[in-house]
């Protein structure tokens, strides 16, 4: 007799043909019953393989066990005592890559709603009466963290709950870093982003923004001047990538940090009672198929234009983007031009784009990235007809801190060198995580990063204390 298919909870959403015009969050999140059922179909596992595929180790059948008994104190506790953002990861982190892939339900069946259920518990407690106060730092070493995204974010309230006097030090005029002006406000309410920097304000984090430093202080002035005893670089990974074709230079062509930097942070999309204008043609075509890309062509929806194209040059099994955010993407009508390389970006006679040359490819012998590479077709050039176009193709390290430091090593694409498992650079006192590390990658895995780089800090302070 085959064995009956039990599928997770479904999350509840808004209906696609309201939600694609404006900038309020997609998912609705659970109610009590959902999360109740779903709670009930984790085997809370004594090999708890879950937690492996998680980079800040949350012990989730613990937090899970604890929804399902009712005691939703302990599951935000349990929750936030491994991870100090969980509200945001419950709702941007790939859970069905890491977590859930991992869970022994999928040999029969699908695995809980982990992420959902994160989600759930930390937005119960964000509806509860704030109670935490300032902690008083027992430990004399104060720590200087650089940037105030996820890792950073991450790393700062880890130290913070070590006992030690955190500063963080961000370029921009509100902290959150690719948070705040990289998702939209659809996946990621900057209502939730303020609450949980709140926090950790609360917590005792000091966080100070419109400094760059590298600019408007030194990076060595941090150590020899201004007291810290260490230093934790989070600065992510925000310089684009282009193409390098014909045309790029044309009005219409942005960046994705761009476009959605002048929609999220600078609030293009409430012009002009804001600021920022926003120049969005009728048909806008985003190149690349990540989940930055997807964050772009859905939020140029939001901002008025008729049709969104994404253009990929391998396939949709190649494509990074999460299912979840493809999904609401088609739902959303969004078109998908699969095995499409972008070749000159056409202008009209006034400067604007007018259009987009491209090529059909047809995928070969794997690349160094294990993907199938992309090789172009013979013959097969075709224009789309647009009014933008956008790169999503990846981001480096901005290269500003890193050359006014000494003593700190980047390896040939620009990323600090660092230890992955503890942070450790080149440079005694000095560490770095997330994607400055990396390159762009995922929330999760910047967390990830600031809490290991934390432990690392801890370790090795204390190491030092003891050896006097």
């Amino acid at each position: 007799m085959p064995v009956k298919r039990i599928d997770k909870t479904t999350m509840p959403q808004r209906d696609a043909g309201v939600r694609a015009h404006d900038f309020l969050e997609v998912n609705e999140g659970y109610d009590l019953q959902r999360a109740l059922f779903e709670a009930e179909r984790c085997l809370r596992c004594q090999d708890a393989v879950c937690v492996d595929g998680c980079p800040v180790r949350i012990p989730i059948p613990e937090f899970i066990h604890a929804i399902a008994a009712g005691d939703m104190t302990k599951a935000a506790s349990i929750l936030r005592g491994a991870n100090p953002l969980p509200a945001i990861c419950g709702r941007v982190c790939p859970q069905e890559t890491q977590c859930e892939e991992l869970c022994h339900m999928n040999n029969r069946f699908t695995p809980p709603a982990i992420g959902h259920l994160e989600r759930f518990v930390a937005d119960w407690e964000r509806d509860q009466p704030a109670t935490n106060g300032a902690r008083q730092p027992w430990r004399d070493e104060k720590i200087a963290v650089i940037g105030s995204g996820p890792a950073g974010l991450v790393c700062a309230g880890q130290l913070v709950d070590m006992g030690y006097p955190v500063t963080v030090y961000e370029a921009l005029h509100a902290p959150g870093g690719v948070l705040r002006y990289g998702i939209p406000e659809f996946r990621l309410p900057n209502a939730v982003l303020d609450w949980e920097i709140d926090v950790l304000r609360q917590c005792g984090v000091d966080i100070v923004t419109n400094v760059i430093v590298g600019k408007t202080i030194a990076l060595d002035d941090l150590l020899d001047k201004m007291g810290f005893t260490a230093v934790f670089i989070g600065t992510g990974a925000g310089l684009p990538k282009f193409l390098g074709i014909p045309g790029e230079n044309l009005n219409g062509v942005f960046s994705a940090n761009e476009f959605l930097t002048r929609i999220n942070l600078m609030r293009a999309y409430d012009f002009p009672t804001a600021d920022t204008p926003m120049k969005v043609g009728k048909r806008v075509a985003v190149i690349g198929a990540g989940n930055t890309a997807m964050d772009t062509i859905r939020s140029s929806l939001r901002m008025g234009a008729e049709k969104g194209l994404i253009v990929y040059r391998r396939s949709e099994t190649e494509m990074t983007a999460r299912i979840e955010e493809y999904r609401h993407a088609i739902e959303e009508g969004v078109e998908f031009h699969w095995l499409t390389n972008p070749i000159e970006v056409l202008g009209n006679d006034e400067g604007w784009v007018s259009g987009l040359k491209c090529q059909v490819m047809e995928l070969g012998e794997p690349d160094e990235s294990g993907r199938a590479r992309p090789v172009p077709v013979a013959g097969t050039e075709f224009v789309i007809p647009v009014d933008n176009v956008v790169l999503s193709i990846g981001t480096t390290p901005n290269p500003l801190l890193l050359r006014s430091a000494t003593g700190l090593e980047t390896d040939r694409w620009g990323c600090l060198v660092a230890d992955q498992e503890s942070g450790r650079t080149t440079r005694a006192r000095i560490y770095a995580g997330g994607d400055v590390v990396t390159g762009a990658a995922t929330v999760i895995l910047a967390a990830g990063a600031g809490k290991n780089a934390a432990e690392a800090i801890h370790r090795d302070l204390s190491a030092a204390a003891e050896a006097g």
